[in-house]
């Protein structure tokens, strides 16, 4: 994939790197500090410059972030609350509290959390989605995203220019942090659904049990 990638900015330049990064934000798997380390590297020797690389990425971020939230608007806390309703929700032991409470964390707590992930690998991306379903408002959606993703795209950029022929090694760097944060979500993640499956599961197992 890297190599499609290089090629991809070599033979496109800027609508390359507006591109790319338009498909990283929907598909996460494709590494962004590739695009943009690279991006940076060839301002070095090339007549691409740092800003064009900065905003043709920050455009591509943009749209992507915009895709992924429009999606999270047709799924809709309304849809989810049917889906609550089908026969996986029952099984799954969901309720439309589970739907209600998630709205109010995301009217509370969305603008940081929109502006915050942009600085975490693949959840930059998704988070999006919630944005979209949550029904957060499309200017400071807009705006958090925008700056969010442009200090990324900055810092990345820069880094790639900076470390010339050794980007590949700024990617190493980044990649480490990717399993950082990513670890540390993960972990978040298993001890929220370890306490739902309890609350949810055993407890009521017990409660039948006692009656």
């Amino acid at each position: 994939m890297q190599e499609i990638i290089l090629d991809i900015i070599n033979q496109f330049g800027y609508i390359g790197v507006f591109l790319l990064i338009t498909i990283e934000n929907i598909f996460p798997p494709i590494p962004s500090e590739v695009i943009l380390t690279f991006g940076g590297f060839l301002t070095t020797y090339t007549n691409m410059n740092v800003w064009g690389v900065i905003i043709s990425a920050t455009i591509g971020s943009v749209a992507g972030a915009i895709i992924l939230y429009i999606i999270g608007r047709i799924l809709s806390a309304e849809r989810l609350a049917r889906l609550i309703d089908s026969r996986l929700g029952k099984l799954l032991r969901l309720k439309k509290e589970d739907v209600r409470k998630a709205e109010r964390w995301f009217s509370k707590h969305g603008n940081k959390a929109v502006f915050f992930c942009r600085f975490v690998p693949i959840v930059r991306s998704l988070i999006s989605i919630p944005a979209g379903v949550a029904k957060m408002q499309l200017c400071p959606f807009f705006s958090l995203t925008v700056i969010g993703t442009f200090i990324w795209n900055v810092v990345l950029v820069f880094l790639g220019r900076i470390a010339g022929n050794a980007w590949e090694t700024i990617v190493g760097y980044v990649d480490i942090y990717a399993m950082i944060t990513l670890t540390v979500f993960m972990l978040t993640a298993m001890v929220v659904g370890t306490l739902f499956i309890k609350k949810r599961f055993l407890n009521t197992s017990k409660l039948q049990g006692d009656k």
